[in-house]
């Protein structure tokens, strides 16, 4: 690993698992207009329908495996030369604006064939990636109300290049962070509860991304005692065991804290992937493989393709149960096509681009090129 290409087997499973999840929940939350029942694993607090709750923990897996990677290969690039953040910047466009801005001129252009309502004040911010702005403000745009994830990621790696080149130990710095913004959440959340700080750390949760930055560190260190407390069958059994009770919905320690659990969840069975030798549950397989590879399609097309479907499986006259069967087995299927299309005819060529700027060689598949 430390002079050819970087790869860590089993993470695409871990995308894969949160894209998925993030599809199924939002299904679940718009099943009323497909013409079935949304309620049926329950009612919010504020009378919504509750979905499955794996899909927004799922957005703070992703968050922590961009932490993770990146931080990784930008700690192997400082010590191999000096990090050049120019190139760090072409590459994250050539992998996250192509098709981020095909997906929002579709979108605007449906939005408008629909006569759907457009918060046109918000536009602006879905333009210049800070999306999460409108969710933090409950002003999002039909359609792209998702790409607040997208924002704060793009958002994050403005600065966080800088971070690892001029600090050489930040370690005690990240904690600091953390410890800092998980404090300042905590402390509105109980003097001045829905306030727009509490939102606004919530939504955009850099520390989550630096949580998978300190693993990161801590494993490319060889931490024994991280390593120690992470990498064996007990911790990981607890690490499946939580992600379980989350994707049945029976997850809830404390709710304000909830991502952030999940969060760390992640870090440990991040390490129990790669380290494989403790691993209980083996997500290096051709499926979740492709899967990951394909996960940012999959999550950047999927409320387009439940609201087109929804207008045409809504009037469909069948029993409840046989249609929501079709509901889930067509959106789904018809994500992973089309998520598939678009990796293969027009991501790639992008990628492929991309290569000029790469310093550090890294695999996102199980198969590497010789």
């Amino acid at each position: 690993m430390k002079n050819g290409t970087i790869y860590f087997p089993g993470l695409n499973g871990l995308r894969a698992i949160a894209a998925i999840a993030v599809v199924l929940t939002h299904i679940t939350l718009k099943l009323g207009e497909f013409g079935l029942d949304p309620f049926i694993f329950g009612t919010l607090s504020d009378g919504k329908p509750k979905g499955l709750m794996l899909g927004p923990y799922g957005v703070s897996i992703f968050f922590v495996l961009s932490g993770f990677l990146i931080t990784y290969l930008l700690l192997e690039e400082k010590a191999r030369t000096d990090i050049d953040v120019k190139k760090f910047y072409f590459r994250r466009i050539l992998r996250i604006w192509p098709l981020y801005y095909l997906y929002l001129s579709i979108s605007l252009i449906t939005i408008m064939a629909f006569s759907l309502e457009l918060n046109k004040d918000s536009l602006f911010f879905y333009v210049f990636y800070a999306a999460n702005i409108p969710s933090i403000l409950v002003t999002t745009i039909p359609l792209l109300a998702h790409y607040w994830s997208l924002g704060v990621e793009e958002q994050f790696y403005l600065f966080w290049p800088w971070v690892i080149k001029k600090i050489n130990k930040p370690v005690m710095p990240l904690v600091m962070a953390i410890t800092i913004l998980m404090g300042t959440k905590l402390f509105f959340h109980f003097y001045s509860p829905g306030s727009i700080v509490e939102s606004a750390i919530h939504i955009t949760r850099f520390h989550c991304m630096m949580m998978g930055a300190l693993g990161a560190i801590f494993y490319r260190e060889r931490n024994v005692l991280f390593l120690k407390l992470v990498d064996n069958k007990i911790t990981q059994s607890l690490c499946w065991g939580l992600l379980f009770l989350t994707a049945i919905n029976k997850f809830h320690f404390i709710s304000v804290i909830d991502n952030e659990i999940i969060a760390f969840t992640a870090i440990l069975l991040i390490i129990g992937q790669i380290n494989i030798k403790n691993r209980l549950v083996n997500l290096e397989t051709k499926t979740f493989d492709y899967l990951g590879k394909i996960s940012y399609g999959i999550y950047v097309i999927h409320p387009l393709l439940i609201f087109l479907l929804s207008k045409l499986i809504a009037g469909v006259n069948i029993p409840p149960l046989y249609k929501y069967v079709i509901v889930f087995a067509t959106v789904i299927g018809a994500t992973i096509f089309v998520a598939h299309m678009s990796y293969t005819y027009f991501e790639k060529y992008f990628m492929n681009f991309k290569k000029r700027f790469v310093i550090i060689k890294s695999s996102p598949t199980r198969v590497l090129a010789t």
